[in-house]
Formats: C-alpha cells, sequence, structure tokens
C-alpha cells in the first residue's frame, strides 16, 4: 500500500481529488488543507509518503514553502497551480518538482491523479542506459532516480545485452546512444528488436547529432521514441511516461485476451498456448511434469446457501492461496466455475506431494469472512507426475486423479503417475 499525501486549500478540489483517488487500489491518501496539516502528517508518517500532489499557494505558506518541505522530507511532488509564472517555474526547478497541472481546467483533476499513479507506478519500474559517456549517464540516471525509477546502466551494447540477459529484473525501457564504439546505437537496437517486441519492451534512441537521418534510423529499425541531448527534463519525463503509459495499454490488452475477469488467473486458451512450449520443453529434455486439478469440495452448496456473490468470492480465494504457494514459473489456470490446473516443472514427485498438501492443509485452516458471513471448504486435488504424449492427455488424466479423489471422500490429494 502507497501512501499520497494531497495539499490543498480548496475543499472543491479536495472533494474532487479524493473521487478520482477512490478509483486507484493499493493508495492510501492523506488530505491536508494547510502547511502546517501537512508537517504533522509528514512527520507522523516519516519515510512512508511515496508521493505529494501539492497546492503552491496555502493561506499559511502562499509562496509555495510546502514544496519545499515535501523536498526537505524526500518526496517526489507534483504541484498544483492557478498560474505559471516565472516565480513558479524557479520554485519548481529548485526543488525538482516531477510535474505540475494548471488548476481551473475540467480535467485538471483526472490529470492531476493520473500524473500521481504513473508516479507511483514508477517504483516498480526499471530502466537501462546505454552510453559510453560517463558524464550522460550520470546526466540521464539523476533525471530518471527523480522520477523514482530503478536505474541499470551499461557503458557498452555488449554489456547491456549481457546485462538484459542475466538480470531478473522485467525491463521496461532501454535509452540507447547512437554514439558508441564497437556496437553502436542502431546495432543495439537491431539485436533487441530481435529478441524483444515493441509491446515487450520500449526502445529510446538518443544522440547529439543535428543529422535528423539518425532519428529516422533508429526509428526504421525498431526504435520506439527518440530524444537529443543535451536531455531536457520536462522532454525525457514525458517521453518516458508516454512509453510507459503504451507498455501498460499493451499489458492491459493481453490481459484481456489471456486472463480471467473474475479471478486474474491466465484463462484455458493462455494455459494450452504457453503450456505446449513447458511440454515441448520437457519433452526434449526427457524431464518429467506435474499437471495438478483441483477444485472446491461441494461447491454447490455455498451457491446455494450464500447467494453466487459469496461463490465469487470463494472462487477468488483459490486464485490467492495458490499464488502464495506456487513458484513464478508455475502456469496456473482458471479452467472453468471452481476449476484451477496448474503445471509444475522441475520438481520431484516428493515435493509435489509436500507442496500440494501443505495448499491442501491452507485451504481447509482458512476461513473468508464476508460480512456477517464466514466460510470455510476444502479443495480436492488430482495430479499426474511424469510425461504422456500431450500436454492434453496429461489434463485428463489429472482430471481422472481428482475424480479419484472425490470418490475417497473429497478433501485429499491423489498423484497417479505415468
Amino acid at each position: 500500500m502507497k501512501k499520497v499525501l494531497v495539499v490543498d486549500d480548496s475543499k472543491l478540489i479536495l472533494q474532487m481529488l479524493e473521487i478520482e483517488f477512490e478509483q486507484l487500489s493499493n493508495v492510501e491518501v492523506l488530505y491536508a488543507d494547510s502547511y502546517s496539516s501537512a508537517m504533522r502528517l509528514m512527520r507522523k508518517n516519516k519515510n512512508s509518503i511515496h508521493m505529494a500532489l501539492l497546492d503552491v499557494s496555502l493561506p499559511d505558506a502562499p509562496n509555495g514553502e510546502v514544496i519545499s518541505l515535501a523536498n526537505l522530507h524526500n518526496i517526489p511532488s507534483i504541484v498544483l497551480t492557478g498560474t505559471m509564472n516565472e516565480n513558479v517555474k524557479k520554485l519548481i526547478k529548485k526543488n525538482d518538482v516531477l510535474s505540475y497541472v494548471l488548476k481551473g481546467t475540467p480535467k485538471s483533476t483526472k490529470q492531476a491523479v493520473k500524473l500521481v499513479q504513473r508516479a507511483l507506478d514508477n517504483y516498480d519500474v526499471n530502466i537501462l542506459i546505454i552510453d559510453d559517456s560517463d558524464v550522460a549517464l550520470e546526466d540521464l540516471s539523476n533525471i530518471l532516480h527523480n522520477n523514482n525509477i530503478n536505474v541499470l546502466t551499461a557503458s557498452s551494447g555488449k554489456d547491456a545485452l549481457s546485462i538484459l540477459e542475466k538480470t531478473e529484473e522485467k525491463i521496461s525501457v532501454v535509452f540507447v546512444d547512437f554514439n558508441m564504439p564497437g556496437m553502436d546505437g542502431l546495432e543495439v537496437t537491431i539485436k533487441l528488436r530481435e529478441i524483444y517486441e515493441k509491446d515487450q519492451l520500449s526502445i529510446i534512441g538518443v544522440s547529439d547529432t543535428k543529422d535528423k537521418t539518425a532519428l529516422a534510423d533508429f526509428l526504421k529499425f525498431g526504435a520506439n521514441d527518440f530524444i537529443s541531448k543535451p536531455y531536457m527534463v520536462d522532454e525525457v519525463t514525458t517521453r518516458l511516461n508516454s512509453n510507459l503509459e503504451l507498455l501498460d495499454l499493451f499489458t492491459k490488452i493481453s490481459d484481456m485476451a489471456n486472463k480471467d475477469f473474475l479471478t486474474g488467473a491466465y484463462n484455458r486458451r493462455y494455459f494450452y498456448d504457453s503450456g505446449a512450449a513447458i511440454f515441448a520443453k520437457a519433452k526434449r529434455k526427457h524431464n518429467p511434469l506435474a499437471v495438478a486439478m483441483l477444485d472446491i469440495d461441494n461447491f454447490k452448496n455455498i451457491n446455494d446457501t450464500y447467494g453466487h456473490d459469496v461463490g465469487d468470492i470463494a472462487i477468488k480465494e483459490i486464485k490467492r492461496i495458490l499464488d502464495k504457494h506456487l513458484r513464478a514459473s508455475d502456469l496456473m489456470a482458471r479452467f472453468g466455475g471452481e476449476e484451477f490446473c496448474i503445471v509444475l516443472e522441475d520438481i520431484s514427485e516428493v515435493n509435489v506431494d509436500k507442496l500440494f498438501e501443505k495448499i491442501r492443509k491452507m485451504f481447509e485452516s482458512n476461513v473468508i469472512i464476508s460480512g456477517e458471513v464466514e466460510i470455510k471448504y476444502t479443495v480436492s486435488f488430482g495430479i499426474v507426475y511424469g510425461l504422456s504424449d500431450s500436454l492434453e492427455q496429461m489434463v485428463v488424466l489429472s482430471d481422472e486423479a481428482l475424480y479419484e479423489s472425490k470418490e475417497n471422500g473429497r478433501n485429499q490429494v491423489t498423484i497417479i503417475k505415468t
């Protein structure tokens, strides 16, 4: 849960902002209407406020003192201002403000909250800068750090490719300089595009040349965008945010196609598309797989007793508990209703048994509270371990093992080998 401090002396603006912030998840908003109340909140929530949205002029601090206060507490801020004059510009520049919003327009509150959301999302963004100039690396790194972004750097194309291959972090954007010895920016861009599509990685070309063909060449060979040196903070921030928003849009579109609306788990189509590659690799290396099918015991009783809304809560709880116990590499999908299927690779039969016994016991002891209703339920598992002729056949066998668990009294794990 990330904390945001909002400071404005206008009750109307605070109310409008509150409406917009209610649409964000995992955000706790602290509201203040004066410099003194903002100071109290900063002290009370020391080192735990991630972002601030600040009015320039307050009754007890008319000259932007609250912005300097946020800067003193190392809180990144976005400014709300009724006018944009030279004094405000100097104040913003002096305090490394991320952005500003002009008040008084119909969409200003929406724009402000959108900028806050982007800044909060940036805490989880990783960016790689490739440049052989230490000065240029430092300049761009400082701009990105001020936007709360995690920065990796490389002084050559070869180093950059090595970092991308070895790092466990997801890199969202690469800034690559045009003029570098050995492998120049265009060569790096070409190699990156052989590995990553534009919806997976955004590439922003960088150059200090006045030759406009550099821009055209970068875009021709796969870059998403281009920035000229020397860097202008506003330009870097604006273009970066645009590229990140586009990547977010690609992700949302992909999720709509591949994920179940209710739980957020992958759907059956994605399961078979991705599972085919996992199965092919296992077959090639002669490595066993585990395919597990599970569903809720006596789920009809939950729907009949409490209604379908509570039944949906019970189904979503499956995804939550599985997420806590499965590895990131495990493929899990909702097959329909209360039935889920999981593919696990690089795991022994003994550890499969231990894992799903642990998950079974977790469901057995779990209590869901919905309003005044307390719900407890168990789940049954059917698992096939080994390799069959196809993934589809392993799913069928796991379903047969699940049926065996149900027939033998439910709330148990049945493993068959193939």
